[in-house]
C-alpha cells in the first residue's frame, strides 16, 4: 500500500458516504411527509419513531443505493482527478493502469462485503423492528399467498384448500390425500376447516374420510371432527414482509420447507436468495465500469461521464428487473435470471477496461 492507494481509497469512501448520506436524508424527509398523519393519529412516541423506525431505516437504504452510489462516487472523483490531470501524472510516473485499479478494487471489496452483510444479516434484524413499528402505528396488512392452495405437508401427504380467510383462520373446500408408492390409500375432505387456537387443532365441518385398500373402500362421514394435522395457519398465508426478516440461513431453510410443500411461490423465493449475493457483487462491476469511463479527460468533463454512467446503471437495473420477471413468472431458472445482468455488464466492463487510457 502506497500513498496513492490511501489517497484514492480516502476519496472513494468519503465521496460514497457523503452521497449516500444525502440521499438517505432526502428519503427520510419524504417518508416523514408521507406517514406524518398516521404517526400523529396513532400517537407514536418520538423515541420509537427515531430509534425503532428511522434508525433501522438507514441500513436498508444504504444497501439499496449502494451499487448506484458506488458508481456515482467512482465517476465523480475519478473524473475530477482526470480533469485536474492527476490520472496523467499517475500513469506518467510509471504506475500502470491496472496497478492504479488496486485501491479501487480494495474499496469495492469492502463495500461488497458490507452490502452482503447488510442484506443477509443486519437488515433482517432491523426489518423486524421496522415492521413491528409499522404494524403498531402505520398499518397491519396480511395477504394470502394465493387461492387454490396446493402443498405437500409431509412425504406422500398432500393438502388442497380452495381459499383461506386470514381473519377467521378458516379454509374452504379442504382435501387431504395420502399416497403410498404413488397409490392413493387415504382421502379426507371437508366443506371447511377452522383453526382452534386453544386446542391447537383443526375442526373439520361436514367431512368425509375414505380409506382405500385395493378394491375395498371404507367411507366415514360426520358434521364435525377435531383433528391434528401437520399444518398451521401460518402455512396458508405469509406476511408480505416475511422474507425481509429472514437472514442468510433462515431463508435457505424456509425455501427447503416450501419446496417440500410444493409451493407455487418457490421461484420468487429463489430469486430473492440469489439476489442477496448477486446484488452486492454488482459493486465490483460498476466500479470497473466507472473507472474505465471516467479516467479519460474529455471536453464534456464530469457531467458527460456522469450522464453516460447513469445511463449504464439504469440499463443494468432495467435488465435486472426484466430477468427477475422472467424468472418469477416464466421458465428462466432463477440463478441464471439473477446473475445474467452481472455477467453481461462484466463483459461491458472488461471491454471498457481494454479501451481505458493506459
Amino acid at each position: 500500500m502506497k500513498k496513492i492507494d490511501f489517497y484514492i481509497i480516502k476519496k472513494f469512501l468519503s465521496t460514497f458516504f457523503l452521497a449516500i448520506s444525502l440521499i438517505i436524508i432526502i428519503v427520510i424527509i419524504f417518508d416523514i411527509s408521507e406517514n406524518i398523519d398516521d404517526l400523529i393519529k396513532s400517537e407514536a412516541p418520538l423515541s420509537e419513531i427515531i430509534f425503532d423506525y428511522y434508525l433501522n431505516f438507514i441500513p436498508y437504504f444504504v444497501n439499496l443505493f449502494s451499487p448506484l452510489f458506488t458508481f456515482i462516487a467512482v465517476i465523480f472523483f475519478t473524473s475530477k482527478m482526470a480533469s485536474q490531470t492527476e490520472i496523467v501524472a499517475i500513469l506518467g510516473s510509471g504506475i500502470s493502469f491496472r496497478r492504479m485499479l488496486r485501491p479501487y478494487m480494495i474499496t469495492a471489496t469492502f463495500l461488497t462485503i458490507l452490502s452482503f452483510y447488510l442484506a443477509n444479516f443486519l437488515i433482517p434484524l432491523t426489518n423486524k423492528n421496522m415492521i413491528r413499528f409499522r404494524t403498531a402505528y402505520i398499518n397491519n396488512k396480511y395477504h394470502n399467498t394465493n387461492r387454490n392452495i396446493h402443498m405437500q405437508i409431509s412425504p406422500g401427504t398432500f393438502v388442497y384448500v380452495e381459499s383461506y380467510a386470514v381473519e377467521e383462520n378458516k379454509g374452504n373446500r379442504f382435501t387431504m390425500e395420502r399416497f403410498n408408492n404413488g397409490t392413493l390409500y387415504y382421502k379426507m375432505a371437508a366443506n371447511n376447516i377452522v383453526w382452534d387456537s386453544i386446542k391447537q387443532k383443526w375442526t373439520l365441518n361436514n367431512y368425509t374420510i375414505h380409506l382405500i385398500n385395493g378394491y375395498k373402500e371404507q367411507l366415514t362421514s360426520g358434521l364435525k371432527k377435531d383433528t391434528s394435522i401437520n399444518l398451521t395457519p401460518a402455512d396458508f398465508y405469509i406476511k408480505a414482509e416475511n422474507l425481509e426478516v429472514m437472514n442468510f440461513t433462515q431463508l435457505r431453510t424456509f425455501i427447503k420447507a416450501e419446496r417440500l410443500k410444493g409451493s407455487e411461490n418457490i421461484r420468487f423465493y429463489e430469486v430473492e436468495k440469489h439476489k442477496r449475493i448477486a446484488f452486492p457483487f454488482a459493486t465490483f462491476i460498476l466500479t470497473i465500469i466507472g473507472v474505465s469511463v471516467s479516467s479519460r479527460k474529455v471536453r464534456g468533463g464530469i457531467g458527460l461521464h456522469i450522464a453516460f454512467g447513469l445511463g449504464l446503471t439504469f440499463m443494468l437495473i432495467l435488465f435486472m428487473r426484466i430477468t427477475e420477471t422472467f424468472a418469477t413468472y416464466g421458465n428462466l431458472p432463477p440463478i441464471i435470471a439473477v446473475w445474467m445482468p452481472n455477467v453481461f455488464f462484466a463483459g461491458v466492463g472488461w471491454y471498457l477496461l481494454q479501451k481505458a487510457p493506459k
